[in-house]
């Protein structure tokens, strides 16, 4: 069986990681396509080398652009990748635009696709990520779920049920294993508590107000309790641009995983607006800020150690008080967040070969 994996941005790196073992284990043939959307080495390169993932057998080199022009270049340089390679099946990951592009392709070209991590929903369409997480649920043949929520989501649009299989989050497991490695990597220099700060959403970076308001409260919460901020660069960028000055913070540039985990794991409180982080920090039972109003991870808040407080300053003000007072939600790891999710998935392809026609027994004519 031939698998050929799509990633394209850091949280697709450690989603990948695993199911790349998983199935190399299993003997499958597995064909590795970069993207290119995350090129920044700190952002890409040195993630592959920590997780220990295969160098990629392609790299599309797409790099930025409007969501537009990077869904449109993916598909333009990926369409003859496949065609090349012939797989049995495509995989691809989360939520970015190489995972739509990649989809429609594959659609086009009558391909068996799994999307890892489908059935998300934040219902915010307003989030470039909601379009391609229901776009490539919608054209998936594999729906490998990291929760009950994401299977009620999927039911409710009407995906079929045998399309669907609830394996656990298996970025988790990438965290399991290298956790011990990353207890062992954590930065110098660090204040005994603090709050880990990570920004990079068009709502909260792109508009100066929003990111000033932003930059004020932090700047308040670091008079009590030391804020660390490695800043994604696009985050860099915009602070720069808008000439907002965050010098007292212990401000950084973007940290390779294992050291990036090993800050999450010890943090007294993560303050973001990430969505793999409000997972992490729900397995390593750190509380969570989310600057966001809604979330497509709701089991991270009804189970997890998450809060949503979207806009609302005060209120981070008053749950960094809450949790520095050892007053902060308590939550635990939702079921089959274990380590196991990849070896799950992988279980799932190999008993489904039989069914799963190769490229060009199915494919529309090109």
């Amino acid at each position: 069986m031939h698998i050929l994996h799509v990633v394209g941005a850091r949280p697709n790196f450690m989603k990948a990681a695993p199911l790349l073992t998983a199935l190399r284990q299993r003997g499958c043939r597995q064909t590795l396509v970069h993207t290119g959307q995350h090129y920044d080495p700190a952002m890409s390169d040195v993630f592959f080398e920590q997780l220990e993932l295969p160098a990629p057998d392609v790299n599309l080199d797409v790099r930025s652009g409007s969501h537009a022009q990077q869904t449109a270049e993916i598909m333009a340089r990926f369409e003859p990748v496949v065609l090349a390679h012939r797989p049995d099946v495509v995989l691809v990951y989360g939520d970015v635009n190489s995972t739509m592009a990649a989809a429609l392709v594959c659609a086009k070209l009558q391909i068996a696709l799994g999307h890892v991590e489908a059935g998300l929903r934040s219902f915010d369409r307003t989030m470039p990520e909601e379009v391609n997480r229901v776009v490539t649920d919608q054209l998936a043949d594999f729906l490998f779920t990291p929760s009950p929520d994401a299977d009620a989501n999927l039911q409710r649009e009407g995906m079929a049920a045998d399309k669907i299989f609830l394996v656990g989050n298996v970025m988790i497991d990438s965290l399991v294993r290298l956790l011990p490695l990353a207890q062992r990597s954590l930065p110098p220099g660090l204040p005994p508590r603090y709050a880990l700060v990570t920004l990079h959403r068009p709502g909260n970076v792109d508009e100066e107000e929003s990111l000033r308001e932003i930059a004020d409260t932090l700047l308040t919460i670091h008079q009590d309790l030391p804020v660390v901020f490695p800043a994604h660069p696009r985050t860099q960028e915009r602070l720069a641009r808008f000439g907002v000055d965050l010098g007292q913070l212990y401000f950084m540039d973007p940290l390779p995983y294992l050291q990036f985990l090993a800050l999450q794991a010890r943090a007294t409180v993560v303050i973001t607006d990430s969505g793999g982080m409000q997972e992490e920090t729900t397995y390593l039972g750190v509380p969570c800020l989310t600057l966001r109003e809604h979330t497509e991870r709701p089991i991270t808040v009804t189970e997890g150690t998450n809060i949503l407080v979207g806009r609302d300053f005060a209120k981070l003000r008053r749950e960094v008080w809450k949790i520095t007072a050892g007053l902060g939600k308590q939550g635990s790891a939702p079921a089959l967040w274990d380590g196991a999710a990849a070896q799950r998935i992988a279980d799932v392809l190999l008993q489904s070969a039989a069914q799963i026609s190769p490229l060009y027994a199915k494919t529309v004519a090109v």
